[in-house]
């Protein structure tokens, strides 16, 4: 099963990595205190509800994808050309039915030849320099409906494309704050607790950077400070006289979701002496005398 799923590359709700894994990794860096800027209290729960991954939402095996989709749902260009050629003709005749979206809002539907069960199409507002704030309102509108239509639908986990940071213009690095905060106050909610993953899902490398920017100023790393006082020891071993801890850069998430450690090679040969064995020493001590 695991090799059908590298061949068709299809990824598991249970692989997509949340957010305490990252910070346990080290592959999300925590936000660094700023002057006058209060950061939230850590929560466990929300960092192992919060995913982020970069790569194709298509191939997302969770019960809902968001689709960044235009007024008529009727397909497009980027997200939304690709989520309908993945779905097939299915997905076209249902979103002709619906009679369009309005901007803000959202419609769910069937998800036909995807992965996942459902598809839910936002429309998300061009964006407009001078109207930043009704802008901020449309998009915000978009994540909470969407979330809403998921929890209506029994759809436990739900992944989020960068709704409007495509042709729609809108700078990936206000448009993430606004989606995050979109989340976080739904997770909140009296219908929070309906979700138990909700992913971002990016792709370009200017929503990489806006999400791993913007996703540790509202869930900040639960992770323990670093030790600064633990007792010096040397020969390669720990303070319990153990073994060496493996480096971080050498630990690796498998496809499992498990972390694994590489290990040192097995040695294929005697270890080559830097002096004389002792009993070698032994023996020309007694010729000297």
């Amino acid at each position: 099963m695991l090799g059908i799923r590298r061949i068709m590359t299809i990824v598991p709700v249970s692989e997509i990595p949340t957010v305490s894994l990252l910070y346990h990794l080290k592959k999300l860096v925590p936000a660094t205190p700023e002057p006058n800027v209060e950061l939230p209290k850590p929560s466990q729960s929300f960092n192992d509800c919060i995913g982020l991954i970069r790569g194709d939402l298509t191939k997302l095996e969770v019960d809902a994808i968001v689709n960044a989709a235009n007024e008529s749902l009727l397909g497009g260009g980027g997200v939304d050309g690709a989520i309908h050629r993945a779905a097939g003709p299915g997905l076209l005749r249902e979103c002709r039915t619906l009679g369009g979206c309005d901007t803000g809002s959202a419609k769910i539907t069937g998800a036909y030849d995807l992965p996942c069960k459902k598809v839910i199409h936002a429309v998300g507002p061009v964006y407009e320099s001078w109207d930043k704030k009704e802008c901020a309102k449309e998009l915000a509108g978009c994540y909470t409906t969407s979330l809403q239509l998921a929890a209506a639908n029994a759809c436990k986990s739900i992944a989020f494309s960068a709704l409007s940071t495509g042709i729609y213009g809108y700078p990936s690095h206000d448009a993430a704050p606004v989606a995050i905060k979109a989340v976080k106050d739904f997770l909140e909610g009296e219908d929070g607790d309906k979700l138990e993953k909700v992913v971002f899902c990016t792709f370009v490398s200017k929503d990489v950077d806006a999400y791993n920017y913007w996703l540790p100023r509202f869930f900040p790393s639960t992770e323990p400070e670093p030790e600064s006082d633990w007792e010096e020891v040397e020969g390669g071993e720990s303070a319990e006289n153990g073994p060496a801890p493996v480096a971080a850069e050498d630990a690796m998430v498998m496809e499992s979701g498990e972390t694994s450690v590489t290990l040192p090679d097995v040695p294929t040969a005697e270890p080559t002496d830097d002096g004389p064995s002792p009993k070698k020493q032994k023996q020309n001590d007694e010729e000297k005398l």
